[in-house]
């Protein structure tokens, strides 16, 4: 099937996700957007996975308020 830029469109509506995977999970699905949603969570669930095994071991942050506005200070 013919994946269009109309379609591409739609998707990047639907799920916030970059073009280059939205063109990818659609030309994956063959064109079914249901399918392409589906194949856009299982890939995010895959990358957070993997990022989730990471350790944030250095730096720190701590809140600060001097006045009105407040700002994270490193």
């Amino acid at each position: 099937m013919q994946i269009t830029s109309g379609m591409v469109k739609e998707l990047r509506e639907k799920t916030g996700a970059g073009l280059m995977d939205c063109k990818a999970a659609l030309t994956a699905s063959d064109g079914d957007m249901e399918a392409a949603i589906d194949h856009l969570r299982t890939k995010g669930l895959a990358a957070a996975a993997k990022k989730s095994s990471r350790i944030a071991s250095e730096g720190s942050s701590a809140p600060t308020w001097r006045g009105t506005p407040g700002r994270l200070s490193r």
